[in-house]
């Protein structure tokens, strides 16, 4: 019996690579599953994921060169059906299953992006209604972003010409389907509003598959929609037709034709508004110049136009009774302003000295003018002034009487003088 071989790890996992790899069967294999402990290493761009079903569990991976081409976002808990071959990753000696292209199990894999990619920009408010910019009623530049072969270009160029030849178009000719489109349609946006070339902007192109709109359902491409600060119009394929970008941009048109006629307003219409405008104007400046003259012709034909001395007779009798009716008033104001004074007038003279002089009394002063109101400031023989109502007295104190309260009591010195 013959002895086996020994090997070593490295030799085993190489001779079972090997024997993998040279099996027909194996070199291209579909798998259906279901996707689990899905990772996507962004570093190197590679998909880690395991393809399971009921009983049994394969690990695979999906390298970066591959895995740029699918168009959706792998999740786990989703069915898919790959394409690749198996083969042993030696340092671990573990085989998997190396995944080449992947598509959804029972739904297209653009189908599948193009929901996945909406709702994740919904989730982040790109599509709300409050970032909508409303588009300027005149403008005086339009920006036209499409390919520069198409039918579309012509009906939005011939519909702004018809419409709105005011405008000065500005066109930024890109690729609209296959590679580097939509890098082209983010760099024309960008332009635009880096340059300020255009008040409102026209993006779109005409119909066809979901594969050749997609540029247009691309992420880079609805960010740029959305961060644009010149309002954009996405004009898309046909009415049925909807995209990311449709949702991104500030205004959907169903068409080309239908965004050229959104962008700018009618010409002719706006001169049939003006015209009407203007008749309107004329009739009620008609209507009232006659209603003035109607006025003019009244207060003409007045009385008061007729005669005016009329009135000014009567403005006469109004002044003069107004003249009347003050001199009135001033006369009543001046006997009630005498009455007051010869009323003041009586209380002062009743308080007057003089008043009291003319009752029979008399004031007395001495030498100095001071006034001597008791005779204990006299002597005998002081020459004393007395003031009457008619004049004055000058007179020499004889005898001095001195009166205590109510009783009058008289005494009489040696020289037969008495004293009060």
């Amino acid at each position: 019996m013959r002895t086996p071989a020994m090997l070593t790890v490295t030799q085993l996992n190489t001779y079972i690579k090997s024997m993998l790899d040279g099996d027909p069967n194996l070199a291209s294999v579909f798998v259906s599953g279901e996707i689990s402990n899905f990772t996507n290493h962004y570093r190197s761009g590679h998909f880690y994921l395991s393809l399971k079903d009921e009983k049994c569990v394969i690990k695979s991976v999906m390298f970066a060169q591959y895995a740029r081409r699918i168009r959706f976002q792998p999740q786990d808990g989703m069915k898919v059906i790959v394409r690749g071959h198996v083969s042993v990753y030696e340092p671990s000696g573990q085989y998997q299953l190396y995944i080449e292209d992947m598509q959804p199990d029972g739904v297209g894999a653009l189908n599948l992006a193009y929901e996945q990619l909406k709702e994740k920009l919904g989730a982040e408010g790109l599509f709300s209604v409050e970032r909508k910019k409303p588009l300027p009623p005149f403008p005086t530049r339009v920006g036209v972003i499409t390919s520069p072969t198409g039918a579309a270009v012509h009906d939005i160029l011939t519909i702004l010409e018809r419409r709105w030849p005011l405008a000065e178009v500005v066109f930024c000719p890109v690729l609209v389907q296959g590679d580097g489109a939509a890098l082209q349609l983010v760099e024309a946006l960008q332009r635009m509003n880096r340059q300020h070339c255009a008040d409102v902007i026209i993006l779109g192109r005409g119909g066809g598959s979901l594969e050749d709109l997609w540029p247009f359902n691309e992420e880079s491409l609805a960010r740029a929609v959305a961060s644009s600060e010149i309002p954009v119009i996405s004009a898309v394929g046909h009415e049925t037709d909807f995209t990311i970008c449709d949702f991104a941009a500030d205004l959907r048109a169903p068409t080309p034709s239908a965004a050229a006629e959104l962008a700018v307003p009618d010409s002719a219409e706006l001169m049939l508004n003006v015209q009407a405008q203007q008749a309107r104007m004329k009739s009620l400046l008609s209507g009232k110049i006659q209603t003035l003259y109607q006025q003019l012709n009244a207060l003409s034909s007045s009385r008061v136009m007729r005669m005016p001395q009329e009135q000014l007779s009567l403005r006469r009798m109004q002044v003069d009774t107004l003249a009347s009716q003050m001199q009135n008033s001033m006369k009543q104001k001046l006997v009630q302003a005498n009455q007051q004074l010869a009323e003041s007038s009586g209380k002062l003279h009743a308080l007057s000295p003089l008043a009291v002089l003319a009752r029979g009394y008399a004031i007395a002063s001495d030498g100095a003018g001071k006034t001597v109101s008791r005779v204990a400031s006299v002597r005998e023989g002081e020459t004393l002034f007395l003031r009457l109502t008619d004049g004055n007295l000058s007179c020499i104190v004889e005898q001095i009487k001195k009166t205590s309260g109510t009783a009058k009591e008289e005494t009489t010195d040696g020289h037969g003088k008495s004293d009060v």
